[in-house]
């Protein structure tokens, strides 16, 4: 059974909680089990979307230092991409997701944050990658999401400064996409998780595979993904049950069922 990672699924939508009190340090057991919890999501029929949080103080305060203080060079570089991979293993979760923030989002518990495809922070919380100030920089995906989302200024002065942004300047720069009162947060993120709960399945995680993977290509390879994946749903159910309920019934009254 997970240590610090639990998963519940309830009409659709899959809720990933952080539990590793107080803050929700990021250890080596948290990351094997995010990484563990995204095969799970992945794979799960009954999972449409995808809602992670840390409860109703603190998503997560970063890495477990202690842990981190006592590696080698050599461990390093034996390990770097695997700590890399569980931080950010949401990011391979072909459905959509969305991150609850309340209180801190720190060092890896903000890549956690950046690798779904939501961010809806409370009004009081606190952003940052501060990994500058113990003279290493982020490692599980930070440098990269942060600057492909809110562009590489703003990116080099948060790892550069390691500086902590409030969330009405996070919003502002796009490093999240909402801000509501704290104890808002986790029902709003659930709400709009749960609007995907009965949609289709298929062309959700096509899109995320062309939005994503266009970014990694020029223009035109990244219109060329998106051919290829637009003309792969023309072979699900829920393109047939979709443009038939269309035609019928006019837009919006689809039943999709995944397929």
């Amino acid at each position: 059974m997970p240590e610090h990672v639990q998963l519940t699924v309830e009409d659709g939508v899959g809720v990933v909680r952080l539990d590793r009190p107080p803050v929700n340090a990021l250890n080596r057991t948290v990351r094997e089990e995010l990484a563990e919890v995204a095969v799970t999501l992945t794979v799960r029929d009954d999972v449409r979307a995808v809602v992670i949080h840390g409860g109703p103080k603190t998503f997560a305060a970063g890495a477990d230092v202690r842990e981190l203080a006592s590696a080698s060079h050599a461990e390093m570089v034996a390990r770097s991409r695997r700590i890399s991979a569980g931080i950010g293993a949401l990011a391979s979760v072909p459905k959509p997701t969305v991150s609850a923030i309340t209180g801190y989002a720190l060092g890896g518990g903000l890549e956690i944050a950046l690798s779904t495809d939501r961010r809806i922070a409370a009004d009081d919380a606190k952003l940052g990658l501060p990994e500058i100030l113990l003279g290493v920089i982020p490692g599980g995906g930070g440098t990269q999401r942060l600057a492909r989302l809110v562009g590489e200024a703003a990116a080099k002065d948060l790892v550069y400064t390691g500086r902590f942004v409030g969330a009405a300047e996070a919003l502002e720069m796009g490093l999240v996409d909402e801000v509501v009162p704290a104890e808002e947060v986790y029902d709003r993120a659930h709400a709009y998780a749960a609007q995907f709960a009965e949609g289709p399945a298929l062309a959700y995680a096509a899109a995320k595979k062309a939005i994503e993977g266009g970014l990694d290509r020029d223009l035109t390879a990244g219109l060329d993904l998106e051919s290829e994946v637009f003309a792969e749903l023309f072979a699900t159910e829920d393109r047939t049950i979709g443009m038939e309920s269309f035609l019928e019934h006019g837009p919006g009254k689809a039943r999709f069922t995944g397929r």
